[in-house]
């Protein structure tokens, strides 16, 4: 999503008439490339922790390996909130040791859904250095991550770190039978159970959440389920509580504004909103394109090698394209422990709406569902794409083979959020999480600051230097320079 879009994630790329491994550099681009800080340790903190193996509470605290004036722990949640069904995991945590910093907790959540927050804490206490005299960073592997990955070899495989690589009917299947019946635990309701647990183990009436991508939609629903615990939010790469739509049409209709923008900023001489029109009309590779687009923001954000590939092919010469496509695909493989495609699924299909229903829909009948849905767009949907592509995307095809599954009751998506101060943050070159939803989310959002960085794409703070500030400004109760865009 949310793409991981999600943080959409942060996902690996290759650029080049040849593949070139650049999988590292889209990773470090993204701000979230280093992995460290692994808890490992035994020893308990009786003063800040509940008993061990309480649900809820927080054991086995010691120093964070390699990560100075950190303190991990795991954070013992019951598997089913609901009561139903007996057994916990056992989620890990990093937390700042200044246990009094006089504004409380920070609470960063990372994207995918998939990627754990752990081994990022090195990283990110870099970044919001200037803000953690003030506050007390905290990081958490939600469930299904990091450790806890959920192991789906093949479908891991396949997508890698993408939201829209299509996956086999038998990648899905195998999958969901690999977590089985406990697969109906893994929704993003449960994740926000676990956060209130994590807040009463810390000991704080309230925290402040900076979340990333799919970050922002769990930050959103925990404000929604818990709006006196809430005291600012940062929402950085936007899902809106509403939820993301599955045929992804406002990134598809972002695209020719994205490509051009980038285009004038570099003073390229083509027209890449129609040499994409035209790729899609004469090669049918929309599902191909969008997917490296969306890769390529976290190599480029000024889209140069894809503009250029794009005009080749629309003269007639794919090869270039084709290599890009194929090198973003090569690129993007990850690690379950990365981000964990299995958790992905599971949390998509459980949260999604989509033209059959629900996770909850019988298999049977699904297929004709959204083929009736995609007989029913037109340009207006998609833009210079087609009905193929909104239709034939990764998640949605993930989503109609998951086995039915059932589904945990959603918040009412247009409540608005508690009237907390709230920084809405995003790049207008995001086609990830494209400025759309941003704005679908100000509506909902009774005291919503907008900073819009210009030439930015995904995951602004861990990019953008003068997104961080607005996001240290915001934090600080600073007034910023940084306006709505």
């Amino acid at each position: 999503m949310w793409r991981s879009r999600g943080t959409r994630k942060g996902r690996k790329a290759r650029t080049g008439r040849r593949p070139a491994g650049l999988g590292a550099v889209a990773l470090a681009a993204a701000g979230l490339l280093t992995v460290s800080g692994t808890c490992t340790s035994s020893a308990q903190d009786g003063a800040a922790a509940a008993p061990a193996g309480r649900n809820g509470g927080l054991s086995g605290a010691a120093a964070c390996p390699d990560t100075k004036g950190f303190t991990c722990a795991t954070l013992t949640v019951p598997l089913d909130h609901r009561g139903g069904v007996p057994g916990t995991l056992g989620l890990k945590v990093a937390m700042a040791d200044n246990v009094k910093a006089p504004k409380g907790v920070l609470l960063f959540l990372t994207g995918g859904p998939g990627e754990p927050g752990v081994p990022f804490v090195e990283r990110l206490s870099d970044r919001l250095s200037p803000v953690l005299k003030d506050y007390r960073l905290v990081l958490i592997d939600q469930r299904g991550t990091g450790p806890n990955a959920l192991p789906c070899p093949e479908l891991q495989l396949q997508m890698g770190s993408s939201d829209l690589t299509p996956p086999t009917a038998r990648a899905v299947t195998d999958c969901a039978a690999a977590i089985g019946p406990q697969r109906r635990f893994y929704s993003t309701t449960d994740t926000v159970a676990d956060l209130e647990l994590l807040r009463k183990a810390l000991g704080v009436r309230k925290v402040t959440l900076d979340g990333v991508s799919y970050g922002t939609y769990t930050a959103e629903r925990y404000a929604l389920a818990h709006p006196q615990r809430v005291t600012r939010l940062v929402l950085d790469s936007v899902v809106p509580q509403t939820g993301y739509d599955p045929m992804d049409r406002a990134a598809l209709r972002a695209a020719p504004r994205v490509l051009t923008a980038a285009c004038r900023a570099t003073g390229c001489t083509t027209d890449p909103a129609a040499d994409l029109a035209e790729v899609v009309r004469r090669y049918g590779l929309g599902v191909d394109v969008i997917d490296a687009l969306t890769t390529w923001e976290f190599v480029d954000p000024d889209y140069a090698a894809m503009i250029d590939a794009l005009h080749r092919a629309a003269g007639g010469d794919p090869g270039m394209l084709r290599a890009l496509i194929a090198g973003a695909r090569q690129g993007g493989a990850m690690s379950a422990e990365e981000l964990s495609q299995g958790l992905h699924a599971a949390t998509l299909c459980l949260d999604g709406r989509y033209p059959w229903g629900s996770s909850d829909t019988p298999v049977a009948g699904r297929r004709q569902a959204l083929e009736k849905a995609g007989a029913k767009l037109t340009s207006a949907d998609y833009g210079p794409f087609d009905a193929a592509t909104a239709t034939g995307l990764g998640s949605m095809l993930a989503c109609l083979h998951w086995p039915r599954t059932p589904v945990p009751p959603l918040p009412p998506q247009h409540r608005k959020l508690p009237g907390v101060p709230v920084l809405l943050l995003g790049g207008d070159r995001d086609l990830s999480t494209p400025l759309e939803w941003l704005y679908d989310q100000k509506r909902l959002t009774p005291r919503a600051q907008v900073v819009v960085v210009p030439g930015a794409a995904h995951s602004v703070q861990s990019r953008a230097g003068n997104g961080r500030q607005a996001v240290f400004d915001f934090l600080l109760g600073r007034r910023s320079g940084a306006s709505e865009g």
